[in-house]
């Protein structure tokens, strides 16, 4: 037990407090004294409420005098003294000590009337009450999101900057039902003096210091708070960038011109209000160094990637090399820039389908920019004709089905090249601007196909790949003719008394005649027509056969009966046979009036069914 009556010199000005608590109520703070801690004061304070409340003996509090110093006594027991290291305000001790009298009654008397039973019953009835009006409320909000006028929740889709206003009324609706049962929970855990206490030592866990930093303790409820008010100046910082999208400002701009202002718009608002938090909650930011350089070394090896990626980015968004919208190829990668973000920018393909790519891969590859600059490129398309044409019509039927093309510019004129003497062709290259890049696949398709109707039309051949074999040696051919002779099999011979024929055609009319019955195959019996059904009954009947007992389903029970996939399995085990033969082999017992289904509604199948010899039914 702590020394009961602190003196004057131990006193000392209190550095921090304590809450003297009853049933989960703070009733004032006391502060630390040099040998005694505020922590230590508050505790000894609260176990003599504690003990004293829970006796049900009634209870008296005085202020006596002990060497100058107002003491508190409760049934002349020693509770606490005032000291100047409790004093706030410039309040005397005195004045402080009758405060806290007066505030000590009033909690011991709330306390001893909460523990009665008509205060208990009227709690518990309040709650019934709180429960059915927040489950009302609940469902009442549910219903009320759902019936929204359109034109409130068109309102609400225009305000949040949301493509999709269903999601922002069900976030609206899951955050007003979040509040009401954080409010619910709040007001029935202080109706009774045990939830009290449990929400009371749940919260000063949360307020309980972790670190300090500038003589200024942080809890887990003072992280929780920055990191809410990080996220609230995210979501506060993208509203209003995209607010900034669709101003007036931006709206003369070109889509490259629109992301990147709003991406340095939202890094410089996120790293001002970032700045703002921390000051605001006692951070200071430049003792942070120590923080930024372990996270430096971190970024160097661990997150090295995700830094390039971001530095990327950055560089991306101020030299513009891509914009959004522009046609791209980036290694195997064709298509459209839809984002270019802070790590990663989105490109949809012809297929439409979006795939990310990291920033740093437009920094370190090739990347081809069909809209950087001019638009106007040009594209080349090869044909092969064959050998004995008409090159000056070839290049007439060409021009003319690129000329005919809508697409093809006709500044600068498109033109043929001859490449050169091919395997198999004359080899062609026609040449032709545009100034659409994303459609120039089909554009290519659609000229190779009026290519190949020009070149017919004009009665030109494609030709195909061939080779031409010539054999100009006789010694060659002899030589290939003795080895085809030596290849060839000996004509078949028939041994006579007196001699040697030889045979040279033996085919007979009928080969089935020549060889003998026993080397004849014959089809394998089905195997429905090799099992014995008496012996295969005794099998399914025998110890190590199915498993025949009775069985219960639906508060039913089935004497003697054995289950119909389990049947399957086993037939198909012991008796080689497939799924479909074990099947057919069970319907053919059914048909055979060996086996019944329990209640005869069911043919055979590999199912949750019963089934039964009638032998059983005897």
């Amino acid at each position: 037990m702590l020394s009961a009556t602190p003196t004057q010199a131990h006193s000392t000005i209190g550095q921090t407090a304590a809450p003297v608590v009853i049933n989960g109520k703070t009733l004032f703070e006391v502060g630390e004294l040099e040998n005694f801690s505020a922590e230590e004061r508050a505790q000894q304070a609260n176990t003599i409420l504690d003990e004293k409340i829970e006796s049900g003996k009634p209870i008296q509090t005085k202020i006596v005098t002990q060497e100058q110093l107002p003491t508190i006594r409760i049934n002349d027991r020693h509770l606490l003294t005032v000291t100047a290291g409790d004093v706030r305000s410039g309040v005397e001790p005195a004045e402080l000590a009758k405060d806290w009298q007066q505030k000590i009654e009033t909690g011991i008397e709330q306390a001893q009337q909460q523990r009665t039973l008509a205060y208990q019953s009227q709690a518990l009835i309040t709650s019934i009450g709180v429960l059915t009006l927040a489950i009302a409320t609940h469902f009442g909000l549910w219903w009320l999101c759902r019936h929204l006028p359109s034109q409130w929740v068109r309102w609400l889709g225009r305000a949040s900057t949301s493509h999709d206003p269903g999601k922002v009324v069900s976030l609206v609706l899951v955050c007003l039902q979040l509040g009401l049962w954080s409010t619910v929970v709040f007001y029935l855990t202080g109706l009774f003096p045990w939830l009290r206490r449990w929400r009371y030592s749940l919260t000063r866990n949360f307020n309980t210091p972790i670190f300090s930093q500038n003589e200024r303790n942080y809890s887990l409820w003072d992280l929780l708070v920055i990191v809410l008010a990080i996220i609230t100046l995210w979501l506060i910082v993208r509203w209003l960038t995209q607010l900034l999208k669709k101003s007036p400002l931006l709206q003369g701009a070109d889509r490259g011109v629109q992301e990147t202002v709003t991406i340095l718009v939202q890094y410089v608002l996120t790293g001002l209000g970032l700045i703002i938090i921390l000051q605001v909650r006692g951070l200071d930011v430049s003792s942070l160094a120590i923080f930024a350089s372990v996270l430096g070394v971190g970024i160097g090896f661990g997150l090295q990637n995700l830094a390039n990626n971001f530095v990327s980015g950055l560089v991306i968004l101020l030299e513009r090399p891509i914009r959004v919208g522009d046609f791209v190829n980036v290694g195997d990668l064709v298509g459209t820039v839809e984002r270019i973000g802070s790590r990663s920018t989105e490109i949809r393909t012809l297929d439409q389908v979006t795939i990310i790519v990291p920033n740093s891969h437009f920094l370190e590859k090739e990347v081809v920019n069909w809209n950087h600059g001019d638009p106007v490129s040009r594209l080349h398309l090869s044909v092969g004709v064959a050998y004995g044409s008409n090159i000056n019509k070839v290049r007439a039927a060409i021009l003319e089905a690129a000329t005919h093309h809508p697409e093809v510019l006709g500044h600068p004129q498109p033109q043929v090249w001859f490449k050169g003497f091919g395997d198999n062709a004359l080899n062609f290259e026609l040449l032709v601007w545009i100034c659409d890049p994303p459609h120039q696949f089909r554009l290519q398709s659609d000229l190779y196909y009026q290519m190949e109707a020009s070149l017919r039309q004009h009665g030109i051949e494609i030709p195909f790949p061939q080779r031409d074999l010539h054999l100009r040696s006789p010694q060659l051919e002899e030589a290939l003719a003795t080895w085809l002779k030596q290849q060839s099999p000996p004509p078949p011979q028939l041994y006579y008394p007196d001699g040697v024929t030889v045979i040279e055609n033996l085919v007979p009319a009928d080969a089935e005649e020549l060889v003998p019955e026993y080397f004849i195959p014959t089809e394998p019996k089905n195997l429905l027509e090799k099992i014995d059904l008496d012996t295969l009954v005794n099998q399914m009947r025998s110890p190590g056969g199915l498993e025949i007992r009775d069985r219960k389903y639906r508060l039913k029970s089935y004497h003697n009966c054995f289950v119909g996939f389990e049947a399957v399995k086993w037939l198909m085990k012991t008796q080689k046979a497939t799924k479909e033969e074990a099947i057919r082999l069970g319907q053919m017992l059914l048909e055979q009036k060996i086996i019944h289904h329990v209640e005869d509604q069911h043919d055979f199948k590999d199912a949750y069914l019963f089934y039964r010899f009638y032998q059983s039914d005897t």
